[in-house]
Parts: C-alpha cells; sequence; structure tokens
C-alpha cells in the first residue's frame, strides 16, 4: 500500500514538474519579475527531478527483489580467476588492463594526438596537457631536485594508474588500489627507488653512513624505518580505498532501489576525487622518502 502512495506521489511530482518547467520556458521575463521566473523554474526543475527519482526507486523496489538494509560483505584480499591454467587475483588482471588501456591511448596520443601540437601557439587541449606535465616536473623539481627529471614520467604515470584503478568502482569493480597485494607492491617500488637512489647518489658506503647519523646507536632504527616505509606506504593507502569502497557499498546497500543517482554522484568524491588525493599522498611520501634517502 505505502508503495502505491508513493509511486503516486512521485508521479504527480514528476508531471507538476515538468508541466511547470514547460510554463517557466514559455513565459517572459521582464525586469521586474526575471528573478521569481528563475526561481519557479528551479523549483519544479528541483520537483521533476525529485518525481523521477522517487518513481524509478519505487519501480526497483516493487518489481525487483532489492531491498534496502544495511549490509556489506568485502574481503580483506581479492578473489582470484583462473587464466589459461593459472590462478591470478581478479584486481591483478584488472591492473594489467588497465595498464594496456593506458598503453593505448599513451600511443594513440603519441601518434595522432601530439603531432598535431604546434610549438608556437599552443592552444585548447594542448594546454591542458602541457599544464599537467609541467606541474609534474616543477613539483617533483621542488621535491627531488637532481633527480626530478628521471621521477617526475613515473610519478606521473603512477597518478594516472592510480586514478584510473579507482574509476573501475564506477564499473561495479573492485579497484586494484583496495588490494594490499597492490598498494604493497607499489611501496615497494617505492622502497627500491629509495634505496636505489641513496646509494647511487653517495655510495654503499655513503649510504650506510647517511643511516648511522647523528649516531651509530640509530642505525638498527633506521634499519626498521626503511623496511617500515614500503609496509606504511601499502597500508595508508589500502586503508583509505578500501574505505570508500566500504562506503560505497553501504550507500548502496542502505538505500536499495531508491539507489538511481545518488551512489553516482557520490562516486564522483569516492572515485575520482578522493583517489586524486591518496595519489597526490602517496607520490610526495615517496618523493619524500627519496629525497632524505640523496641528502
Amino acid at each position: 500500500m505505502l508503495q502505491i502512495i508513493l509511486l503516486c506521489v512521485s508521479a504527480v511530482s514528476m508531471c507538476i514538474g515538468f508541466i511547470g518547467m514547460a510554463f517557466s520556458r514559455a513565459s517572459k521575463a521582464t525586469d521586474g519579475n526575471a528573478k521569481k521566473v528563475k526561481k519557479k523554474k528551479r523549483l519544479f526543475t528541483v520537483l521533476a527531478v525529485f518525481g523521477a527519482w522517487l518513481l524509478i526507486g519505487t519501480l526497483i523496489t516493487m518489481f525487483s527483489s532489492k531491498k534496502a538494509g544495511l549490509k556489506i560483505e568485502f574481503a580483506l584480499f581479492s578473489d582470484r580467476i583462473s587464466i589459461f591454467g593459472f590462478s591470478i587475483a581478479k584486481t591483478a588482471a584488472l591492473s594489467f588492463v588497465i595498464t594496456g588501456i593506458v598503453l593505448i591511448i599513451g600511443i594513440i596520443f603519441r601518434l595522432f594526438v601530439f603531432p598535431k601540437f604546434s610549438f608556437n601557439d599552443p592552444k585548447g587541449f594542448q594546454n591542458v596537457i602541457e599544464i599537467a606535465v609541467e606541474a609534474m616536473d616543477k613539483f617533483a623539481k621542488n621535491s627531488l631536485c637532481d633527480y626530478s627529471g628521471q621521477l617526475a614520467p613515473y610519478m606521473f604515470t603512477l597518478a594516472v594508474f592510480m586514478i584510473f584503478s579507482a574509476m573501475t568502482e564506477l564499473f561495479g569493480l573492485r579497484a586494484p588500489t583496495s588490494d594490499l597485494t597492490t598498494t604493497f607492491a607499489m611501496g615497494l617500488i617505492t622502497f627500491v627507488l629509495i634505496n636505489f637512489y641513496g646509494i647511487r647518489k653517495k655510495g654503499v658506503g655513503g649510504r650506510i653512513k647517511g643511516m648511522a647519523k647523528p649516531t651509530p646507536l640509530v642505525f638498527p632504527m633506521k634499519i626498521l624505518s626503511d623496511v617500515a616505509v614500503p609496509v606504511s606506504l601499502a597500508c595508508r593507502l589500502f586503508g583509505n580505498m578500501l574505505g570508500g569502497m566500504i562506503v560505497m557499498d553501504l550507500l548502496k546497500s542502505v538505500l536499495g532501489g531508491y539507489g538511481s543517482g545518488i551512489p553516482a554522484v557520490a562516486g564522483i568524491y569516492f572515485n575520482v576525487f578522493h583517489p586524486a588525493i591518496q595519489a597526490y599522498i602517496f607520490i610526495i611520501l615517496s618523493m619524500t622518502f627519496i629525497n632524505e634517502a640523496v641528502e
């Protein structure tokens, strides 16, 4: 009975909203009532959108088994699939797919877009690309100085991978960055870079001496601190990305059939803006640790 009432209310609200929008467009706005006309248009638009959302949610609830409720299921590690007889995690397979997509986009960009760039009069999309690349170069130069030219492309690629990974949740998939194995692999790469550039700058002896400053007593703690870096980076990124995934799943389960549109809007934050913040944090921490090793 309640669903029938909601169905009628939503249908009436949607009809009133659309009719009001039509009359508002037809009415002529003068200097005296321009604000009133805009206010009416806005009000009828909200009414139409609300009515459509309530109608769709009610229909889904009536004709499907999708019910609202506080329930969530997730695993610490990703499910596994079999490919050519090998068992691998779904997130690992998805990482290969994302890498392939980024490579294809890069090749298409290099072959068909980059040759059309103007070096004398840049405009449009070229300006956007140049701003992004120059921002990463400047960002890396401020943190890494001598090695910024070598590490800026990797950091930029890392940011692209992390954002693309998070956006897979918009398609109902588990993001690779919400799997601890993926984030640990990324943290391990940072650990290798820290020691590689530290040894490259100071040599093996200089690297060891640097870890024994200001007194040899801190050497064991410096070793533990270095070993803890990939674990810290991995757990921080994993926890934040998993938290975002859990919030989205909770939102979908609580809304049930009335989840049309709302998770998509929330996904703009949890699957785009929030991952961009986490990518920034991961990259700035990686640069900071590398810079400490070469100082």
